[in-house]
């Protein structure tokens, strides 16, 4: 039995979250046990509103490709979306290609379909441009594509980069890259998909219908304080934070030209709140002489958000969610700038509805994305999977989806995040593996619904042969993987045979890995092109070693922890002997630790079904925020019953909480019972607790992950 740890937590601490965030103790020694204490961390444990999502914008290159684009559209340009084969270039491609059709862009797209390599092609290159086309925008993937680039330039033709994936050390010119990985991005988080990338493009794209669009504007205010009158202001370009200045000036002792003030505000299009309050300020700090031509924006976002109404801004400040979670105290021109934003967006969405209804189909193929690509589940992602889960579970799965929902049976109960994970992300990358992925986009892209539900059985009936592709390589894979093991003295595993399928080169090297506990690859062979899929585990990442066989490679990329590459066969031998030079210097961390990790400890009268709020808190659960696990102990066994056909090997317990009698599920653990605790026994649990839905009832069940006798001791 796997060692139980359940990390110390300070009462203090529990007590200090719990007060200042609102939330339960419960909920407060969870985030302390996953070490998830800074504030903005927090905030997206807490919040689900798409309010706090990063500002597409805050790329620093977006407008350059947001005005490219616009140009496109003006001028009547031919545009080819180049995407990827697997979910995440799927549901970016749709994404874009959508905007751009909305927009009334003669768009087409095209992924690497059969064998093509990953990535842009110099074959996809001059095809586009014998249709004269001018503009390719390639998703989720280009950052690598230097030649292909540099190709598509001597034709004339233009090229707007988004992408997810680490950089080269030489990026791709001339291109426009919109990149969060690349130096100088200005993006606050790094691990989002490439369908956030193509997300965030297209609520750029849709921003642009706003007054505001690269209208630089600046928020005033000024407000007393004891050491004299604080003016502050600060800059705005599409909704971005440009620049703040704050001063404190004792009034009538400086003179407004002798501030910086005078050179921040010229020119500047000035909003305030509350004029008459401010200018009375403005003149008590600097003299009646100074005249501001100010617009005032209360009485109008009033009339947005009626709770504003009358509220001066430091008391808006008190009841902002972003000051409760600001790592320092927030100014009052940042709660000024928090409102304006909230107020613009509100406006935005009432003057343009079918935009807010594209953003939610939008966000469902992100959060598919997100979760297909493992990214991990912190930042902005989880609002981002939050928001597309719930458009989902609220009857608007967007067409495409809505039909693999139903024949997969998913309709009917709630979508989660492991439901997707396991059930819809691996269908759908089937079209992908097996060198369809044009069959993904048209399902989500075909109009008719007939032709959509033909589309979905075709799809999952194509999942099934990739199962049967799996198996087989699976079973070529264990033939050699211990004795490559050996090779490379216990620090990589590589698997090279043609037989193996190249759709399911990357599954097979997931598997390898996380069954050998070694960064793994499987290479395969297709009409004299090796291509090779890697994944990695403790601690090792791919990019570096990856990197230090360029001059081998025709092409490589990926995460840090899986990535790709293909090279001509002839250079086989070569590949090979690299490997074993480059094996000298990789470092692993220790194998992870065995032990499962306690997030809380529930005493048996805890045990409600109330308790489901707290799964729900946390949801979305995957990459870098597992499922919770809890310890409950000194259960009464009420009942023990066998499960599963032919041979019953699960175990189905109920426990007696004392008010609740909980349905335990064992999986693959019928043999204990009789063995080592039996019905009446008291028993200490490791578990998570799910929804069981049956016949349209939910109910509440644990998941056991370990149990023993309670007097065996823990």
């Amino acid at each position: 039995m796997k060692k139980w740890s359940k990390k110390p937590v300070l009462k203090q601490s529990v007590q200090e979250m719990t007060e200042k965030y609102g939330i339960s103790p419960i909920t407060a020694s969870i985030l302390l046990r996953r070490g998830i204490t800074k504030s903005r961390e927090i905030m997206y444990f807490l919040e689900n509103d798409r309010r706090f999502m990063h500002n597409p914008f805050e790329f620093s290159s977006m407008e350059d490709a947001v005005d490219r684009i616009l140009q496109a559209q003006e001028e009547g340009e031919i545009v080819l979306i180049f995407g990827d084969r697997d979910v995440d270039g799927i549901s970016s491609t749709t994404i874009l290609f959508e905007q751009l059709k909305f927009m009334g862009i003669e768009a087409m797209w095209r992924l690497p379909g059969g064998n093509d390599g990953y990535g842009l092609s110099m074959e996809a290159v001059d095809e586009f441009y014998a249709q004269n086309g001018t503009l390719i925008i390639t998703v989720d993937c280009g950052i690598s594509n230097n030649c292909e680039i540099a190709h598509a330039a001597e034709l004339g033709i233009d090229v707007i980069v988004f992408d997810h994936h680490n950089p080269p050390e030489q990026l791709p010119s001339p291109a426009i890259i919109v990149d969060p990985k690349c130096p100088g991005s200005q993006y606050p988080f790094q691990d989002i998909s490439g369908a956030a990338i193509a997300c965030k493009a297209a609520a750029a794209l849709r921003f642009t219908k706003s007054e505001l669009y690269k209208q630089e504007i600046c928020l005033l205010a000024v407000h007393r304080e004891e050491d004299g009158n604080s003016v502050e202001a600060i800059k705005v370009r599409n909704l971005v934070k440009q620049e703040i200045l704050v001063q404190k000036i004792q009034p009538q002792t400086v003179s407004f030209s002798k501030t910086k003030f005078l050179s921040f505000l010229t020119g500047q299009q000035i909003f305030v709140w509350n004029q008459s309050q401010t200018m009375s300020l403005l003149k008590e700090t600097f003299g009646s002489s100074v005249e501001f031509n100010v617009l005032d924006l209360e009485k109008e976002f009033s009339k947005l958000v009626p709770q504003f109404s009358g509220k001066s801004l430091e008391q808006l400040k008190k009841a902002s969610k972003f000051a409760k979670y600001a790592e320092n105290d927030e100014t009052l021109i940042e709660t000024f700038f928090n409102i304006f934003v909230t107020c613009m967006n509100l406006t935005l969405a009432r003057q343009f509805p079918q935009d807010s209804i594209q953003e939610e189909k939008d966000l469902q193929l992100a959060a598919l994305a997100a979760l297909a690509d493992i990214m991990p589940l912190k930042d902005e992602n989880r609002i981002l999977v939050r928001q597309g889960i719930k458009s989902i579970n609220a009857g608007k799965a967007r067409p495409g989806l809505i039909e693999l929902l139903s024949k997969l049976k998913l309709l009917g109960s709630p979508v989660t995040s492991s439901k997707l994970s396991w059930n819809v992300v691996p269908v759908l990358n089937a079209t992908g593996r097996l060198g369809q992925p044009e069959l993904g986009m048209k399902l989500f892209l075909e109009e008719d619904s007939f032709k959509r539900d033909a589309l979905a059985d075709e799809i999952i009936a194509m999942n099934c042969q990739r199962k049967e592709l799996g198996q087989k390589a699976w079973e070529i894979g264990q033939k050699t993987a211990e004795e490559s093991i050996r090779h490379f003295s216990g620090k990589l595993c590589v698997v090279i045979d043609r037989e193996i399928n190249r759709g399911v080169s990357g599954i097979l090297a997931g598997k390898l890995t996380s069954t050998y506990k070694v960064p793994s690859m499987a290479v395969t062979v297709v009409d004299g092109i090796a291509i090779g899929s890697m994944r990695s585990c403790r601690g090792f990442m791919l990019p570096p070693f990856l990197d230090k066989m360029s001059d081998i490679f025709i092409n490589h990329g990926g995460h840090n922890l899986a990535a790709g590459f293909s090279f001509e066969e002839s250079r086989m031998e070569e590949f090979k002997k690299r490997l074993e030079v480059l094996c000298a210097d990789i470092q692993l961390n220790d194998e992870e630790d065995e032990s499962i990790e306690i997030d809380a400890e529930l005493p048996p009268q805890y045990l409600k079904p109330e308790i489901l709020s707290v799964i729900d808190q946390f949801e979305p659960y995957g990459e870098e925020n597992p499922e919770l696990t809890f310890l409950t102990q000194g259960l009464k066994i009420q009942d023990g019953i066998l499960m599963g056909k032919p041979d019953p090997v699960h175990l189905k317990l109920v426990l007696d909480t004392g008010e609740t009698k909980w349905p335990a599920v064992f999986f693959g653990e019928a043999q204990r019972l009789h063995r080592d605790f039996d019905r009446g026994d008291r028993v200490s649990v490791l578990y998570q607790l799910q929804r069981n839905v049956f016949n349209g009832n939910v109910t509440p069940q644990m998941i056991l992950s370990e149990a023993c006798l309670t007097e065996g001791g823990l």
